[in-house]
């Protein structure tokens, strides 16, 4: 059989799971390949969450749920300055509104302190409403310091890039279609591409991670879709709504619906939690909506509705196991790492730590000596002081002018996010790495500008630059017949 690439390691699965699998990966004498069927990373969960940093009080004590979340949750404290992640170490309160709901918050404040958590503890109502005085309802919260706010695309780009720089190499646009097989082992993996050689397979494709194992062989397991819907409101007109994280006492199936910052200011409500069948099925809906603004005005009364500016809606991958699946399969040279429902973002560094761990005993790799850990450190234009820009702009003039007016988002910004390893293919690519398009105006004025910086840059027409998915197209050329 002929083969267009040689591996050590195939990863499945471009969301922040798979990115930080790569990179851990990366730390090994072994080469390895993510292949990732979309045109970005990120487009599955980790594009449509609650980019929280859970402390790890909620998944059942021994769980690998709450033993990645607490363990990934320091690793993240100490990735920040390695990866120059985005992120705000904003605590978390889990509010309570009657005497029950207090109830369940001291069993939360028992699990968490099992499960390692630190510095738990219960506000009274007077305490809660120091920290957040738009809560008018509440009659106590628990607190946990050690929970923040993440940008997780730029979490999941960040770790894509380190494994780059590292030697590791990324496929986009690549989809799985079978597995090659010796005496019942993986030896490689078939793509729309070709077939890439290897000896360990990592399966890490979010909803579809129980596809990809029955592929290979392994039917252990079921993912459904867990739909959760979202309002996000202008962060001009709500930027002190709440300062931090703030859930609702949670249920059996959800953490519930809540009110938290961004780490650019914004505050947003959501999400709701429904299973579905459709593993593509992200549009929202009117009774989710108003489910959504129901719950939430359960703890600020007063949601200023006119300050929305976009609705969006994530699935989350639930497993029939209840809890996630990491690690070795019954089929030989499988690994998965599936289930990656909440808190999936918390996790994905302790489960990278874990599966490329695992890969590495059985391939007998060792770490490398050369590892870089450390990524160029990148200052957003917006949040530079004046002296900063203008040197930046005497470096490259194109940090001058700007493309997008609601987030102050310059042209040279777009371009390096384009140009920089694992850069920029799409128009939703240069959103989630810049913020071009992510104001009030939702790139009604920026997205026309964009789209022509992306042909420019990466030679192409105009007609054939992608909004995000295959297909995708932001213009059509009516001297063609509509075609793009």
């Amino acid at each position: 059989m002929e083969f267009i690439k040689s591996a050590d390691v195939v990863v499945i699965g471009g969301g922040i799971v798979g990115a930080a699998i790569l990179r851990e990966l990366s730390k090994y004498d072994m080469k390895s390949i993510l292949v990732e069927k979309e045109p970005d990373l990120s487009l599955g969960t980790t594009k449509a969450n609650s980019a929280i940093l859970h402390a790890g009080f909620d998944a059942p004590t021994g769980s690998l749920k709450a033993i990645t979340n607490v363990r990934g949750n320091k690793l993240y404290h100490e990735l920040e300055k390695e990866l120059d992640l985005d992120i705000k170490w904003t605590g978390s309160l889990v509010a309570a509104t009657t005497d029950e709901e207090m109830e369940t918050l001291q069993e939360l404040l028992v699990r968490g302190k099992d499960n390692g958590v630190e510095g738990l503890k219960i506000l009274t109502a007077e305490e809660v409403m120091e920290q957040e005085p738009n809560l008018k309802t509440v009659k106590g919260a628990l607190w946990a310091p050690s929970a923040g706010v993440c940008w997780p695309f730029g979490a999941c780009i960040a770790f894509a890039e380190c494994a780059v720089q590292n030697g590791a190499e990324v496929m986009r646009d690549t989809c799985v279609t079978g597995f090659v097989k010796e005496n019942g082992a993986i030896v490689g993996v078939q793509t729309n591409k070709g077939t890439i050689a290897c000896k360990y397979v990592v399966n890490a494709a979010g909803v579809y991670a129980d596809e990809i194992a029955k592929l290979a062989g392994d039917d252990s397991f079921t993912i459904t879709p867990r739909k959760g819907e979202y309002i996000l409101f202008d962060k001009t007109a709500c930027s002190s709504l709440v300062y931090g994280v703030v859930f609702p006492t949670p249920t059996k199936k959800s953490k519930g619906i809540l009110v938290c910052t961004t780490t650019h200011g914004n505050t947003f409500i959501g999400p709701n939690a429904n299973e579905q069948d459709s593993k593509t099925d992200v549009s929202v809906t009117t009774p989710g909506m108003n489910e959504i603004i129901a719950s939430a005005r359960k703890l600020i009364p007063n949601l200023p509705m006119g300050a929305a500016i976009t609705q969006f809606a994530g699935l989350r991958a639930v497993s029939s196991t209840g809890d996630f699946i990491i690690g070795a399969s019954a089929v030989p040279g499988l690994f998965n790492a599936a289930g990656m429902q909440s808190p999936g973002l918390t996790a994905a560094p302790a489960v990278g730590e874990m599966v490329a761990k695992e890969v590495a005993e059985v391939a007998g790799a060792a770490l490398k000596a050369d590892f870089k850990a450390e990524l160029p450190k990148k200052k957003a234009f917006l949040r530079m002081t004046e002296a900063e820009k203008a040197e930046k702009i005497a470096e490259n003039n194109l940090y001058g002018r700007v493309i997008c007016r609601c987030e102050t988002i310059t042209e040279g910004e777009i371009v390096d996010a384009i140009n920089s390893p694992v850069g920029a293919r799409t128009v939703d690519g240069v959103k989630r790495r810049t913020r071009a398009g992510m104001g009030r105006c939702q790139a009604g004025f920026c997205g026309p500008r964009v789209t022509q910086i992306l042909a420019r840059e990466l030679g192409i027409s105009v007609t054939e630059v992608l909004k995000e998915h295959a297909g995708s197209y932001m213009f059509y050329d009516k001297n063609n017949g509509g075609e793009a």
